[in-house]
């Protein structure tokens, strides 16, 4: 690369202790704001079905992301608290696999950084010369994440390199894959998609046929979902009473308006709502304007958005996946599964229908393509 600044980034930080990170941040942040700004005035409805936070923006900048790590971090949110527990089981059966054919790993949503930690203590035991890129939509989430990671692992911080990119665009997934191709080669990667992240799209399938779309051949994926073994309005009920029985889940709910706009949410009108849709429980939480008059919100260089009575702000979508449907989902997305951990929760005292499930999965070659392709691989 020459005498570029780029070059010379080895040197400058070798042997400092201040804390840096390498980023490359690939999104203009206001762009990101006039976004979010056109989702939230996205019309009138009294069951969150109009105005909405995007997934990803649930964590965009510094408030939502100390809400988050605030919430993973209350010892009432029993769902991370058993589920991190169950992820280190699961994981520590399926590392020796995945060590065996990958050498990179590609963090696709870097969350509180504790299983990309795990990922890296594993991996570089087997591939020294390995490379870790965490990638995420929001720059402090991706900071605070990686950093967590590196420092549990004891990774070298030359040997990380953060993308700042909404994942969600199909045009950042193509430059995705070209940054990759000119970081690593041909040698193969592990994509890592944890956290139940694919059930936080509305469209979910289409958010996981792009990431298949970034798979090569030698390249796999390790992806988490939350799961149900049964559909029955009493899980309903209790999927809605596990996430609202937590406060430090709802006011992370309430961050991304609390921190982007100046409306007041009062946490007592945030409402869950679940319901079977698709062989999965699909939970959608949501504001609703209980205050009988009609409410002013203010974005920044955006014009005022006005809220009558009953309206809603969808706040945040999660689902409880099926393994029927789970195993549709991989296979519409052109994926192929090669490896499956399942375990139930056990941390109740009455029987519990939920869990999680942790895949391997790889690009399907033979599966029809339904998408436009990205060639740059080819």
């Amino acid at each position: 690369m020459g005498d570029s600044a780029i070059s010379r980034i080895d040197s400058t930080l070798a042997g400092d202790d201040f804390g840096w990170s390498v980023t490359l941040v690939g999104e203009d942040q206001s762009d990101k704001l006039a976004t979010l700004a056109q989702h939230l005035d996205d019309g009138h409805s009294t069951t969150g079905d109009g105005k909405r936070v995007p997934s990803g923006y649930s964590y965009w900048g510094i408030g939502p992301t100390i809400a988050w790590f605030n919430a993973s971090n209350d010892p009432t949110y029993m769902v991370i608290k058993v589920g991190t527990e169950m992820f280190r089981r699961q994981w520590r059966t399926l590392s020796p696999l995945v060590t065996d054919e990958c050498v990179h790993l590609v963090s696709l949503g870097v969350g509180t950084g504790a299983k990309d930690g795990m990922f890296l203590e594993a991996m570089r035991r087997a591939h020294p010369q390995m490379l870790y890129v965490p990638v995420d939509m929001s720059a402090e989430m991706l900071r605070t994440g990686s950093r967590r990671a590196v420092r549990d692992a004891h990774f070298p911080l030359d040997r990380s390199l953060g993308l700042q990119i909404d994942l969600s665009l199909d045009g950042n997934l193509e430059e995705l894959q070209l940054v990759l191709d000119r970081l690593v080669g041909d040698e193969p990667i592990l994509f890592s998609l944890v956290g139940n992240t694919v059930a936080n799209f509305d469209d979910d399938l289409s958010f996981l046929s792009g990431l298949a779309r970034v798979l090569r051949p030698q390249d796999r994926m390790l992806v988490e979902f939350a799961t149900t073994e049964d559909l029955t309005s009493s899980a309903v009920r209790a999927a809605e009473a596990e996430y609202r029985q937590t406060r430090g889940f709802v006011e992370f709910v309430a961050s991304a308006v609390r921190y982007n706009t100046d409306l007041r949410i009062d946490l007592d009108q945030i409402r869950f709502a679940g319901a079977v849709r698709d062989e999965s429980i699909l939970l959608k939480v949501f504001w609703q304007n209980a205050s009988g008059e009609e409410l002013r919100m203010l974005i920044p260089g955006s014009r005022p958005i006005h809220l009558p009575p009953d309206d809603t702000i969808r706040l945040y979508t999660t689902r409880k996946y099926t393994t029927e449907r789970i195993d549709r989902l991989v296979t519409e997305a052109g994926l192929r599964t090669t490896h499956v951990q399942r375990e139930r929760f056990r941390h109740t005292q009455r029987p519990s229908p939920f869990g999680l499930e942790l895949r391997l999965v790889a690009h399907d070659e033979s599966a029809p393509t339904t998408l436009p392709a990205f060639d740059v691989w080819k």
